[in-house]
C-alpha cells in the first residue's frame, strides 16, 4: 500500500520557520529587516585574528566533539568570572553548533515521548518544534509582556506528565528580563515537583537596565538546570554556529551524545575565535556592546510612539518618554 503523505509524522506538528521566511520577504522588497537577530556592524577584530590564524596553522580537522579544550577552560572562566557560578569544563560544558542545536539535544537527551514540556509564550519559535520532535508536548503558557509571573497559574500547568520547563531571559522576542523574585518562583517549581530547567541565555549581555540572574545560580537550581548559551549575540557572528551547553555531568554525558550524532562538532578554527574574545575582552566590551544596542533602541521606540504604534514597555526595553 502506497503512502499518500511520505513525510514523518513529526515534521506535521510546526511549520517552517516564520523568521526565515521574513528575511526572505525583508531582502526581497530591501526593507529593513527586525525579524531574525543579527547586527549589521562587524564582530571585533579579536575575533577575527585568532580564527584567521587557526586557519592558517591548519586548524582544519575536527575538535573534540564537546569543544576543543581552549574555548570549553574560557568558558568556564568566564562563568567564574560574570556570575561566580564554577564550572567543571571537562564535565560540564558542551560546545555546538549555535545555540539551536544546544536547545534541541539537550532536549533530546532529557525529554521522553508523551512527557510535557512548559514553555512561556510569547516565545523562540524553536522551542516547540524541539519538544515536539523529542515525542513530547509543549505546554504554553500565556505570560502578557507587562504581567508578572503568576505562581498559580504556573502551579495549574503541572501535571504528572510535566518533565520539564523552558526559561528564555532576557527574552526573544519581547526582550523580558525575569525579575529575581519571577526566578525564584520558577526554582521553587522545579524544586518540588522535581523539573529540569532549560534555560536560553543567547542575550545575556544585551540589557538595557537590570542585571541577567542565570537560573543556575539560585539555592537547589545547579543540579537541575541545562544553561543553554553562545557567541552568536554577544560577538556578533551569527553564521560562525559556535555555541554552548552547561549542565551536571550526569545529563552532559547524554548530551554529548546526541550533540555527537547530529553534528560531531562545531567548527574548529571559529572556536579558536570565541575562546579568544572571551579570554581577552574586558567589561568595556561588553558595556559599549549594551550601550550600542541601547542607543538604537533609543532611536526606534520615539518612531514608533510618534507613528501611533508604541511598544510594551519590559524591563528590557524601557524608556523614558520622548
Amino acid at each position: 500500500m502506497t503512502r499518500t503523505d511520505r513525510t514523518a509524522q513529526r515534521t506535521r506538528g510546526f511549520t517552517e520557520s516564520v523568521i526565515r521566511e521574513m528575511t526572505r520577504v525583508a531582502n526581497e522588497h530591501d526593507a529593513l529587516n527586525l525579524a531574525q537577530g543579527f547586527p549589521d556592524f562587524p564582530c571585533a577584530e579579536v575575533l577575527k585574528e585568532a580564527a584567521c590564524a587557526a586557519i592558517r596553522a591548519d586548524v582544519n580537522q575536527y575538535a573534540v566533539t564537546w569543544g576543543a579544550p581552549r574555548l570549553r577552560r574560557a568558558i568556564a572562566a568566564s562563568y567564574a568570572r560574570w556570575y561566580g557560578l564554577e564550572v567543571d569544563e571537562a564535565a560540564e560544558v558542551t560546545v555546538t553548533c549555535g545555540a539551536t542545536e544546544a536547545m534541541a539535544s539537550a532536549l533530546m537527551s532529557v525529554i521522553d515521548p508523551g512527557d510535557e514540556v512548559l514553555v512561556f509564550e510569547p516565545f523562540y519559535e524553536n522551542y516547540g518544534p524541539d519538544a515536539i520532535l523529542c515525542g513530547a508536548a509543549p505546554v504554553w503558557i500565556s505570560l502578557p509582556i507587562e504581567a508578572t509571573l503568576d505562581p498559580e497559574r504556573l502551579e495549574a500547568a503541572v501535571t504528572p506528565r510535566t518533565r520539564a520547563i523552558v526559561l528564555n531571559t532576557p527574552n526573544n522576542p519581547t526582550g523580558r528580563v525575569f525579575s529575581r523574585a519571577e526566578l525564584e518562583t520558577l526554582a521553587d517549581l522545579c524544586r518540588r515537583h522535581d523539573l529540569i530547567a532549560f534555560t536560553d541565555e543567547i542575550y545575556e549581555h544585551i540589557l538595557y537596565e537590570g542585571s541577567h540572574i542565570p537560573l543556575a545560580t539560585l539555592p537547589g537550581m545547579r543540579a537541575r538546570t541545562v544553561t543553554v548559551t553562545g557567541a552568536s549575540k554577544t560577538f556578533s557572528i551569527t553564521g560562525w554556529r559556535v555555541g554552548w551547553i552547561v549542565a551536571p555531568p550526569d545529563l552532559t554525558g547524554a548530551i554529548r551524545k546526541v550533540h555527537d550524532f547530529l553534528t560531531v562538532g562545531a567548527p574548529a578554527p571559529l572556536q579558536e575565535g570565541v575562546a579568544a574574545a572571551l579570554e581577552s575582552l574586558g567589561n568595556d566590551y561588553y558595556a559599549d556592546l549594551a550601550a550600542g544596542y541601547r542607543e538604537r533602541r533609543d532611536v526606534l521606540v520615539p518612531a514608533l510612539q510618534a507613528a501611533g504604534r508604541p511598544p510594551a514597555r519590559t524591563t528590557c526595553s524601557r524608556i523614558s518618554p520622548p
